[in-house]
């Protein structure tokens, strides 16, 4: 969740057309009302502000999913109201979760026997799985050094400094030093034997990532495993393996099935997923499955009874939810009657639901038919970048299916007024810097979903020409500052610079449209 911030301090109020026809007054903004207003008119203001969001299809930062089929659909709308935690009134949808939790399992080679269930649970995403595996990690560490006699209080986890921000907060929620593998201009991963380096007795776990936020590399997990088993032979540590899978888990077993990166290796003891990436299910699932029992220390598992029966559970979250139905019933029925309206619809099953429905629906082939479809048009997207020569590859063919890509001459414009400008296409590709020790690489990103076809590569090819083109038409970052003779009277940090000129290079593009306008 991030800190709400307001977007305008204009006017305090709501205004909408449409809903004049029910209701005269204008809405607080910021509070909430005193009065309900008709169920048409908190339908009619919501939707005319959603109207300016972006198009999800065209959003190419993110890698979740964005389309599901009807059918599936239509289970989502029917389970919108169960709270799947509650397993006792919801046993059904609790079987559900167990089967999903088995399949991935098996998926990831975890080495059950024949009749042994998995050890596992759904989350709201890889961010509360990483938790979760996080929180094992560290007690299992710290109930052995208390055995020992020894210290426990200043864990440690090694990751690369490309891991996702949700292990930042992981290690800071949760008071565990982060140490983070520095990456370096080509080599955009961890290192694993940097992090291996890195590791001492007070070190939880290593964290190894199967797709990189930054350019879809996977992590060499083999390798990091290897390292590590003679490590700890050496010093008689521990230290086992966690990999974030969140990207990745869903690609690898169906096109790289011989990539060793899961419970084959030994001291791979948990994994994440997220079901609403490649497990192409709508935001707000993900899963982490344990290697066996032994990996989950029992004492995190609380177990209630209060819902009907005992029911253990290991979330950071409890009720599970439809979140976006509560705005509705505020603007409807005003304060009195919220309370009731909260309860209903503040909790659901339906993701663990529409993961199962893509399990048994696609199967093996299924996935590995979307996979490969993925990759191929990656592949397309990719050629017809370094087709026009402008651009360095720097993403791998082999991980997540994405194209990261960078300017060859960033000496006139750079990636940032690439990203923007290709906003007036509909198209939303985002530009950012790489993490230390590469922070002076820019790249833009593009992440290739089940519903981003061959035709939309093409056509994002086209646009990016375009845009290409009208760049070149424009004067420089140079040109401009001189043109807007700013006189610098203190020496500015390279962030305010960059804001600077992006702002005078902004003007001259707006100036240039109003002169260029069609009516």
């Amino acid at each position: 969740m991030v800190l709400s911030k307001t977007a305008s301090q204009s006017d305090v109020s709501v205004h909408s057309t449409f809903a004049s026809r029910y209701v005269r007054t204008s809405l607080p903004r910021f509070k909430m009302s005193e009065n309900s207003i008709p169920k048409e008119a908190a339908f009619q203001i919501i939707n005319d502000e959603l109207m300016l969001d972006g198009n999800p299809r065209l959003n190419l930062a993110s890698f979740v999913t964005t389309w599901m089929e009807p059918e599936c659909d239509k289970l989502i709308m029917a389970a919108i109201n169960k709270n799947y935690v509650d397993m006792d009134e919801y046993p059904v949808t609790t079987e559900l979760q167990n089967r999903c939790v088995n399949m991935i399992a098996h998926l990831f080679n975890a080495p059950l026997g024949e009749n042994e269930t998995a050890v596992g649970v759904g989350t709201v995403g890889s961010s509360e799985a990483i938790m979760l595996a996080g929180l094992a990690f560290k007690r299992k560490w710290q109930n052995r050094r208390k055995a020992e006699g020894k210290p426990y209080d200043n864990p440690n986890i090694v990751t690369g400094a490309n891991v996702q921000v949700c292990w930042e907060k992981f290690a800071r929620y949760f008071e565990v030093e982060l140490k983070e593998v520095k990456l370096r201009e080509g080599y955009y991963v961890m290192d694993p034997e940097k992090a291996v380096d890195l590791v001492d007795e007070n070190t939880i776990c290593v964290a190894a990532i199967l797709g990189s936020t930054l350019n879809g590399e996977f992590e060499d997990v083999k390798v990091l495993n290897d390292l590590l088993i003679e490590k700890n032979k050496e010093t008689g540590w521990e230290t086992p393996i966690h990999v974030d899978a969140a990207s990745g888990g869903f690609i690898a077993p169906f096109i790289y099935p011989d990539l060793e990166w899961d419970f084959r290796l030994p001291l791979v003891k948990s994994i994440n997923v997220s079901g609403h990436k490649y497990g192409l299910v709508y935001a707000g699932i993900g899963w982490v499955i344990w290697r066996n029992k032994e990996d989950l220390p029992e004492e995190l598992i609380f177990h209630i009874n209060y819902l009907g029966a005992d029911q253990p559970t290991f979330t950071l979250n409890f009720s599970k939810g439809a979140y976006h139905f509560v705005l509705i019933s505020v603007l409807q029925y005003g304060p009195f009657l919220f309370k009731a309206y909260f309860l209903l619809f503040s909790v659901g099953s339906s993701q663990v639901i529409a993961q199962y429905y893509q399990l048994i629906r696609l199967g093996y082939e299924g996935y590995q038919n979307v996979m490969e479809n993925c990759k191929e048009n990656m592949i397309v997207l990719k050629d017809g970048l370094e087709k026009t020569g402008r651009f360095n590859i720097v993403s791998k063919d082999e991980g997540v299916p994405l194209v990261a890509f960078s300017l060859k001459d960033s000496s006139r414009h750079t990636e940032f007024e690439v990203s923007e400008m290709l906003r007036r296409f509909g198209w939303i590709v985002p530009a950012y810097t790489m993490p230390p020790d590469a922070q002076h690489i820019t790249v833009l990103r593009v992440v290739i979903r089940e519903d981003f076809s061959r035709t939309l590569a093409e056509r994002l090819v086209k646009d990016i020409e375009k845009v290409m083109h009208e760049l070149d038409i424009l004067p420089s970052r140079a040109d401009i500052r001189e043109e807007t003779n700013h006189v610098v009277v203190a020496k500015k940090s390279a962030l305010e610079t960059q804001r600077e000129i992006t702002t005078a290079w902004r003007k001259f593009v707006m100036d240039k449209k109003k002169t260029n306008g069609v009516c």
